[in-house]
Formats: C-alpha cells, structure tokens, sequence
C-alpha cells in the first residue's frame, strides 16, 4: 500500500510538472491550444495569467516532491488536498475534464497515503 500510495504521489507532481510546462512554456502552441480549447488570439492575451497559473502548479509539485524526499506525511497530505480542492473547482468552473486529469488522482493519492499511514 505505502509503494502504491507513493507511486500515486509522485504521478500526480509529474501531472503538475507537465501543467506547468505547457502553462509557462508551451502556452501558445498548436498543441496546447488545441488541449486547453483557446484560440491563438487568446493564448496572446492570456499567456501571463497562463504562466501564472504554471508557476502555481509547479509549487503543488515541489511541495509533492518535497514530500515524497522527506517521507511526509503531512506534506503529501496537504498538497494532495490542494490539488484535489484545485481540482473540483477547476472542474466547477472551467472544464468537467479537470475533475478526471487533476482531482481525480489526488483522491486516489490522498487516499492510498491515509491509508498507508
């Protein structure tokens, strides 16, 4: 259970690290104008907010990370419930596909890590 619940921990900052290259880094690509559902005028707007919103996600990673090298307990929960909480809203607010790619394996984390524990 403590091998899963680690697994999961660490495939959820891997989702964040790869939100925070194609938020910061990627924004105004083909490809992820084409997964984020913007136009090219509106990837130019928005790429500060955008980068914004990346630097974000790569704090929830590092905070995961940090929690995986540290073995913390404490750590893998509160940023796996962050994510989770980010997760829900973003699917309330933006798109039904973030409550799958995001919240969604942040419970199942959040949930092996408790009961590893």
């Amino acid at each position: 259970m403590e091998l899963a619940a680690k697994i999961l921990v660490g495939l959820v900052a891997l989702i964040h690290i790869y939100i925070l290259v194609l938020e910061m880094f990627l924004w105004r690509t083909d490809r992820t104008r084409a997964t984020f559902g913007t136009t090219a005028e509106y990837a130019q707007e928005s790429a500060s907010m955008a980068a914004n919103q990346g630097l974000y996600n790569g704090f929830l990673a590092a905070g995961l990370i940090y929690g995986l090298v540290a073995d913390s307990f404490a750590f893998q929960v509160f940023f796996l419930a962050c994510v989770l909480v980010a997760g829900i809203f973003g699917a309330i607010t933006v798109s039904r596909r973030i409550l799958f790619v995001q919240a969604a394996p942040a419970a199942v984390g959040l949930l092996l890590v408790l009961l590893a524990h």
